[in-house]
Formats: structure tokens, sequence, C-alpha cells
């Protein structure tokens, strides 16, 4: 008797990390096709969205006893490139070596796609049938923005998503260490994407003769700024959550510096003193205590003998829950000037909303299965496509429990060279989310 496939999860991501959705182009239609095979096999009846054919995205609903609100298991099948990286081996063999199953998306986030779906299989074949709906949704383009996927499928069929009050998806779980304790970080909230261009003009002229105070010189003083200067300080609700699950878990080091990170007036200077000692959680709390700005584009210039008389900077911003654009780009004038005009390029705005009250079922999950080991909310400085769910008044949490040995740099190994999940942490994250659809309540 063949084994189902829902307990042969290794096979399922290989099959999916086999399949090249490097994005750009994406080509996710690859892993939709084969998904979307699997779950009519088992008997669920799937829809496909599309905003581009061959980018098109998967959404089947396992019907619950009405007794909760809807939950929604989001994931994507786009990665991002491997170029110009050193692997170890093909990034895109499906390799297990050493108990690693070595590919792109391994982790980010085909993994989390094959727990989901693992745990969907399994309570459908065993006729259990969760408290509130399961809204299994598979997705396009999470690397680029979101366009032909969650942002897709959110803005123009929201009707899939009706009666879901949660949400779960990549930016959690995965075990990280503070010293020898290990914790599994539980994403309640996101900051937001605010990428903005500005442009720098002065005078232009051949470059011969010198020129002093023109848009070069501009550009120069502002990227000197921002080097050397943050932005102010804030404590949203979901860094005061975090702060308190690092207390608990801290050193008595950082039971201090913890203490130093609820002061604004002493928020910098803590940072710059866990900058110094090497703390790796040193450049992740300076983001989600700030809005930031990272210059990335700038176009000026045509000729290697004419000064420019205006030059563009492209500025990727990301901004704390709660905060606005125009809070934002108050901000930045506060640094560097009333002059410069600012353009929005993309903005997401999000909810400063959290909801916790899922929270404790996620975090009890885990604790179960791994006693030794602690679980505290968190925030995170990038974007997923949890973002969108929260534009419908749904609460996403990032949860995908992995349990990772001590010595693997999660956040250097995502979306890195040498991407991989351990066999036994992608048999966790299996258990983790079957268990969440067994218990699926909301009191």
């Amino acid at each position: 008797m063949t084994t189902p496939i829902y307990e042969r999860p290794l096979e399922m991501l290989q099959t999916l990390v086999r399949m090249d959705t490097t994005n750009p182009p994406g080509n996710e239609i690859l892993c939709i096709q084969y998904m979307d095979s699997l779950l009519q096999e088992a008997g669920l009846q799937t829809t496909i969205l599309a905003k581009d054919p061959n980018r098109p995205n998967l959404i089947a609903r396992l019907k619950g006893t009405g007794e909760a609100p809807g939950l929604v298991l989001q994931g994507h099948v786009d990665v991002v490139t491997t170029a110009n990286q050193q692997w170890d081996h093909d990034p895109f063999g499906g390799e297990i070596i050493d108990g690693y199953l070595w590919g792109r998306g391994s982790l980010d986030m085909k993994g989390g796609v094959v727990m989901m779906t693992c745990a969907v299989l399994r309570a459908l074949a065993e006729g259990k049938q969760p408290a509130g709906d399961i809204i299994l949704t598979i997705l396009a383009d999470e690397e680029a923005g979101s366009d032909y996927g969650a942002r897709f499928v959110t803005e123009q069929h929201p009707e899939q998503f009706a009666g879901a009050a949660y949400a779960i998806g990549e930016g959690g779980g995965g075990a990280q260490y503070l010293g020898d304790k290990r914790f599994y970080p539980l994403m309640v909230a996101e900051k937001q994407v605010c990428w903005l261009r500005t442009r720098f003009t002065g005078p232009g002229g051949h470059g011969s003769s010198p020129l002093r105070d023109g848009a070069m010189a501009k550009l120069g003083a502002a990227l000197t700024t921002l080097n050397s200067r943050r932005l102010p300080v804030h404590l949203t609700e979901a860094m005061e959550f975090m702060l308190d699950g690092l207390a608990g878990i801290a050193t008595p080091e950082m039971k201090s510096a913890v203490a130093g990170l609820r002061e604004p007036s002493t928020v910098d200077a803590t940072l710059d003193s866990l900058y110094a000692s090497g703390t790796p959680l040193a450049r992740a709390l300076d983001a989600l205590l700030h809005n930031t700005v990272n210059a990335t584009v700038v176009n000026g210039g045509f000729k290697t003998n004419v000064i420019p008389s205006h030059i563009e900077l492209e500025l990727d911003g990301r901004v704390l829950p709660g905060f606005s654009a125009d809070d934002f780009m108050a901000e930045l004038h506060e640094l560097l000037g009333d002059d410069l005009l600012f353009e929005i390029i993309r903005h997401d705005p999000g909810s400063a909303v959290v909801d916790m009250s899922l929270f404790p079922l996620l975090a009890g999950i885990v604790e179960e299965m791994d006693p030794e080991a602690a679980v505290i909310p968190s925030m995170v400085g990038g974007f997923t496509d949890g973002r969108m769910f929260t534009r419908l008044g749904i609460q996403n949490y990032g949860f995908l429990p992995v349990k990772m040995p001590k010595g693997v740099d999660l956040g250097a190994t995502v979306h890195g060279a040498n991407e991989r999940v351990p066999v036994e942490g992608l048999e966790f994250g299996v258990r983790a989310i079957s268990t969440l659809l067994e218990r699926y309540r909301v009191d």
C-alpha cells in the first residue's frame, strides 16, 4: 500500500525545490499545477486565480464546523535568485545531505507550503473537521512585492477569505538561540514598505571647472546624514510584547539591555553598546525601534565631463505599525531638510492593531513539542504576504515552526547560499500545524 503523500513531506518538498521558480520571472505555475493535482486527488475542490496565466494562485477550503472563524494558511512558492552565490550543492537539486534537505526555497518558503499542505491533507484523510474553515492559499510573487499573488487575490477576490479572522504564514517559528537558550519567535506584526524617490538639483556645467554645492554634493551630504543618524525611537505595542518575551529568556547582561530598550531616551545608546559587543540581535532590534531608510538606487549624470544638474535617489523605507507615509516623510524632512520632495514609489499601509488572541494556542503547541524552548511574540523588519491579509481585517501570525540546531544562522541562510532545512525540522513543522488544525478554537 502506498504511503499517502501527506506522510511524505520530504518528497513533496524535493519536488517543489526542483522546480525553478526564481522571481523574476517566477513561473510559479510549475508548483501550482503540482499542488493542485495533490489537492484534487485527495478530494478537495480548488480555485485557481491569476493575474498572469503563468503566475497563478491556488486556494482550497477545508470546511469547518462553523464554531470558529476561518483560518487562512498562506504561503508562497516563488524564490529569490541564486545568482552570484557560492553553493556547496545544487540549489535546485533537493538533495538530502547530512540530515538536511538542501535547496532554494527549502526554508523560504516552499518548506512552509509543504507543512501547511500536509496538515490539510492529513485532516481531510482522517476526517477531522476543524472548528473553522481552513483556507489553504498558495501564492505567487511574494519576493517581488506580491502584485501577482497576495495583493491580487486579496484586492480582487476578497470573497475567497470571507469569514476568516486569522492567518498563519512565514516570518516566525524558526528556532533561534540567545546564549544557550532556544526560543521560537512568532511574528504578530511586521513593518510596512514605504519606498520613495527624491531629486537633488543644482547648477550643472563642464567638468573641467570647479563647482561647489551642486546636485552631487547635496546627494553626498544626504547620504552621509543617513549613514550617521537614526530616525526617532518608537516603542510600538508589538515591540513591547517582544521585549517582554526577550526579558523572560535573556541572560543577566541582556536583561539590562532590554531594560535600556524600554526607555526611549536610552534606546540608541543601548543599541550602540549591543553593536559594540557583537550581539547578533542588535541590527534586528535597531530596525524594530525606528522607522528606517536606506539609499538603494542612484540615477544621474550621462557623461564623464559634464556635471549633472539633477540626480534621483531611491530610498527603501520601512515603517513601523501605526505610522503613515506622511509620518515617515516628516521624519525624513526633519533629518534631511524641508527642501526635498518625496514621491511614493510603493506603500502598503498596515494595521496598528495586534490581536494576540490566537498566540497562546500557537505558543502552547510549540512549547509542548519542545519543552526546553520558549516562545516569544516578535515583529519583523521585512515584509511578508501577511500584510495583505491584515488589510482584510485578518490578524496574521508568522508561524512556521522549524526546530533548528544551534550554529545554523537562520537569517543568513534564508535568501543566502546553502539554504537548507533540517529533515527533523520540517517534520516538526508538519506536526505543529497538524496539531493547530486539530486544536483550533477561539475562546
